[in-house]
């Protein structure tokens, strides 16, 4: 399952070996300053947007990869059951959203909503 992790100065989406390749990648990184809202939304097709880029999705069970829509690319890594972390982003280079399904959802988001005020504090 991916993981979200939000170093010092950016958040990271890690995949594992075999869903980075159905994604064709491995890691996705953003700039922590660049954390505009962070959600959590419990039925994971809501955080989906757009239509499939890369990557692949079964209706009813996972959807990994880069979508598109009228706003831009969004990185998808969301499986069905599993609550997903919603992270807008204020620029739209490479992403404009990053969903990501992790068991712990709320306390994830709570510590990127964190980290995030902080990063802006300091800038």
């Amino acid at each position: 399952m991916a993981r979200l992790i939000v170093d010092a100065e950016d958040v990271a989406v890690r995949l594992t070996w075999r869903e980075g390749l159905v994604a064709r990648c491995r890691e996705v990184r953003v700039p922590l300053a660049d954390v505009q809202a962070v959600r959590v939304e419990p039925d994971w097709w809501r955080g989906l947007r757009g239509v499939r880029l890369t990557g692949r999705c079964r209706p009813g069970r996972f959807c990994l990869g880069e979508r598109r829509h009228a706003f831009g690319r969004d990185f998808a890594a969301v499986r069905a059951g599993v609550p997903v972390v919603l992270v807008d982003l204020w620029r739209p280079e490479p992403y404009a959203r990053l969903a990501v399904s992790v068991p712990d959802a709320e306390q994830v988001a709570e510590e990127l909503r964190r980290r995030a005020a902080t990063s802006i504090r300091e800038l």
